[in-house]
């Protein structure tokens, strides 16, 4: 937004991250591997059960090495890698999953269902304990599992001789250990569309590192363009019977949402990537129609030859690298989807029942004596609290009128997306 106060989104940048995370490295501080975890997530609206799939193995470790014993955001899951001895976290991640979402659906009522989730861990040196919970809007666990990890268990598959794809990086700030690294891995893209997958995968990279605070941090990245070859071009289509046969099997109508496009094969997408540093994922599906989604700390899925491309993509890695809600919201939808008793994890929106730990101490004091703000097309630079939010138009609100959370006419995210967003870079690299 061009009429955003620089000066604020420059203080944004500047603020300390929230909570005192401990810095010090755990005690697997300098894995040399990377452990796979498959498990497949089943249940309905009212249930839900966790099983383990299988263990793998690949050479190097891309995640973080800074708090590693912590997670910033809280996410709607999270999983936690413990010594087996002396139970010490030795790492721990949070993350969100379509099966979740799922659950919140009228099919969830009637069916039972199963989806794969797949997970990197730090290699650990001796025995180890993993443990998997799942949380509801209220933030309250729902399901939890834990089971044990030998490194030395002979059934735990190696990677390191699986085929490597083509790829090329685009934006390279030095080595995985030391950076962000993230994947864009091509979807529906022939052998023989490999240049045009490198170059919608540049327009994905220059996209995202036009904006702050990504601009400002873009010495912590990497992005690798992986050209990995489908045997059809474009992606399925099941409103018009189109069903192609794609590299990671994606597919619009995901929850018979028509612009919802996803992959359920997720085992697929990280078989690819196995010899590939990775920690975060974009995926760009080779296709003119409009859709996409982000799923906080699983992956980006958006289309690559939609006039909307660029925008939406930024918008959905603000979903998949740091959890951002939608800002947006309908008149007569989604009338539950956050609990106004609860205090929703995502830093851009607020159900004010925890108010303080999100964008309080950014008001000014006339706007902080007059909740909620009312909309202002003559201000459209003040940060405020504005009703409507999180697809509900009442009870939760964000802080600008107009942010890329929200739109994708708006140019910026809003200083506290910004606030947001840098937090969680500072907190894997600092």
């Amino acid at each position: 937004m061009s009429r955003f106060i620089q000066a604020l989104a420059l203080a944004a940048l500047c603020l300390t991250p929230q909570a005192n995370a401990p810095k010090a490295l755990a005690q697997n501080a300098a894995p040399q591997r990377t452990l796979r975890v498959d498990y497949d997530f089943s249940g309905n609206n009212k249930q839900q059960h966790i099983a383990l799939s299988q263990l793998c193995s690949f050479s190097g470790w891309a995640g973080r090495r800074t708090h590693t014993d912590s997670v910033l955001l809280h996410g709607n899951g999270d999983i936690t890698l413990r010594d087996a001895a002396t139970h010490r976290v030795l790492y721990k991640q949070s993350f969100s999953t379509l099966f979740q979402e799922w659950q919140s659906t009228e099919e969830a009522t009637r069916l039972t269902r199963s989806f794969e989730n797949t997970f990197l861990l730090p290699m650990p040196t001796d025995s180890a304990e993993v443990t998997v919970q799942l949380y509801n809007m209220q933030q309250q666990p729902t399901v939890s599992f834990t089971h044990k990890v030998d490194p030395r268990d002979i059934l735990i598959r190696n990677l390191d001789n699986t085929p490597l794809p083509p790829h090329r990086y685009l934006h390279h700030s030095g080595s995985a250990e030391q950076k962000i690294d993230v994947a864009i891995v091509a979807e529906g893209y022939t052998a023989q569309q490999s240049d045009l997958f490198y170059a919608d995968a540049q327009k994905a990279v220059n996209a995202i590192l036009s904006h702050e605070p990504f601009k400002h941090y873009a010495n912590r990245f990497n992005f690798v363009a992986v050209a990995a070859a489908s045997t059809d071009s474009d992606v399925s289509v099941p409103l018009e019977g189109k069903w192609r046969n794609t590299a990671l099997s994606s597919h619009f109508s995901t929850f018979y949402s028509d612009r919802y496009l996803t992959t359920l094969h997720q085992r697929d997408l990280h078989n690819l990537l196995a010899r590939i540093p990775y920690e975060h994922i974009i995926i760009l599906a080779n296709t003119n129609t409009y859709g996409g989604g982000g799923i906080y700390n699983a992956y980006t899925l958006t289309t690559a030859h939609h006039s909307k491309f660029e925008p939406v993509v930024v918008h959905e890695f603000g979903h998949s690298f740091a959890g951002l809600a939608d800002e947006y919201y309908y008149d007569d939808q989604y009338e539950n989807y956050y609990s106004p008793d609860t205090e929703p994890w995502e830093q851009n929106i607020t159900t004010l029942r925890n108010f303080s730990a999100k964008w309080q101490d950014l008001l000014p004091a006339k706007v902080a004596k007059n909740i909620p703000t009312a909309p202002n097309p003559k201000k459209l630079d003040q940060i405020g609290v504005y009703e409507g939010g999180g697809y509900m138009s009442k009870g939760v609100y964000r802080a600008y009128q107009d942010c890329r959370m929200k739109t994708n006419e708006c140019k910026a995210f809003c200083p506290v997306c910004q606030r947001a967003l840098s937090r969680l870079i500072e907190f894997y690299t600092e």
